[in-house]
Formats: C-alpha cells, sequence, structure tokens
C-alpha cells in the first residue's frame, strides 16, 4: 500500500479512501479529495466508502444527524461525478469485516504505537472542548489500517497528516504477518517504519 497525495492520470490497482460524514461538504472537501476520486474512477479500481465508525471517534456524543450527513454525502459524491458504475461507493458501518478485522488487530497492536502517532496528541489539543480520552479516539489509525488491509488497497490518498497512518499500517500487517510465520524479516522492517512515526524511542516487544 502507498499514499498517494495527489491523483495521477492512469494507473493499475486498488485504490481506497473514505471521507467522515461530520457535516456538509465544502470546497476543501472537493479540492482536497473528491475531485481526485473522480479522477482516479477512470484508471484504477476504485473504493471509496462513508467512514461513519470513524466520525464516531471524535462525535459519539451525539448521533442525531449522523444519518442525515452520510446520505448527504453520498449525494454530493454522486453529483460532483463520482460513478456507481465505474467504482464501488458504501458506508463503512454496512460492512461488518471493517469491525471485525479491526478487533483482531487490535488484539496485537502494543499501545505505544497508537500513542506515538502524531495525530493522536495534535487532535486532542485541537479538539479540547471533546473528551477524546476512549480507546474508539486513539484506536482510530487502527481502524483506518483495518480498512485498508481488507481490500488490499495498493493506493490510498491521503493528506500529510494521514501518511502516519498508512505506515502505522504496514507495521500492523507486518507484525501480523511475523505471529503467523510469514515474514522472518519482521522485526528490521517494523523499526525501519517506526523510525518515521516518531523520534521516540522504540521500546515494545515483537
Amino acid at each position: 500500500m502507498r499514499p498517494m497525495n495527489s491523483a495521477p492520470t492512469a494507473g493499475t490497482g486498488r485504490v481506497l479512501s473514505g471521507m467522515r460524514p461530520t457535516g456538509a461538504l465544502h470546497l476543501g472537501n472537493y479540492h482536497g479529495a473528491l475531485r481526485n476520486w473522480v479522477a482516479l474512477q477512470e484508471g484504477y479500481e476504485g473504493y471509496f466508502f462513508v467512514a461513519d465508525w470513524h466520525a464516531l471517534t471524535t462525535d459519539y456524543a451525539d448521533t442525531s444527524l449522523l444519518q442525515k450527513h452520510v446520505h448527504e454525502m453520498v449525494v454530493d459524491w454522486l453529483a460532483a461525478g463520482l460513478d456507481p458504475e465505474k467504482c464501488a461507493i458504501f458506508v463503512q458501518s454496512q460492512v461488518p469485516g471493517h469491525a471485525e478485522l479491526h478487533l483482531l488487530l487490535s488484539m496485537i497492536t502494543p499501545l505505544g504505537w497508537l500513542e506515538r502517532v502524531p495525530t493522536y496528541k495534535d487532535q486532542q489539543e485541537q479538539l479540547k472542548e471533546k473528551d477524546l480520552a476512549t480507546y474508539g479516539f486513539l484506536g482510530y489509525p487502527l481502524l483506518q489500517s483495518a480498512d485498508i488491509l481488507m481490500y488490499r488497497a495498493a493506493w490510498v490518498p491521503v493528506g500529510e497528516d494521514q501518511v502516519p497512518h498508512v505506515e502505522l499500517t504496514r507495521e500492523v500487517a507486518r507484525r501480523f504477518n511475523n505471529l503467523y510465520g510469514r515474514d522472518p524479516a519482521f522485526a528490521k522492517k517494523v523499526k525501519a517504519a517506526l523510525g518515521k512515526l516518531g523520534p521516540a524511542e522504540v521500546r515494545e516487544k515483537y
């Protein structure tokens, strides 16, 4: 899997990306992601999903508008040119495998890996008015890992702040493979990947 920071004109492989239904879409959503998705559907196998479980990681206290936002988001996607004849469009919570794989990955992922993801403390600072002392918020990048690994995506369009989440996905997959006998070079690869996540010293045992 590789992060994709802009839409290429042609290519091969599976692309996966999602968007949280936290309110009305704006020009930033269009220019930052949706416009690229519309271009990607022409040359890639596209999987684009409404990340409603991800929305709960920060907005769990009030879910009264969630379904309305889900519906409006899909309508906006279609209006922008995303075509269900050319790509898969779906709601995350309607595919139980996302939750199941997230649960299984949570059994093998050291807490330190999640605590070192840069967005964890950054968003806590930005969203001080919300109680984010929950596993749901801490485990948000791991849920994203489950999203990616479920579909074996080769390309993952993300913003710069999400690149560490893709790196985390790589190390979680390597740890899983090592535990079940697939990758004898796991430890070396994990140390290299952890070096990209942050300056903290690697203390976890693999």
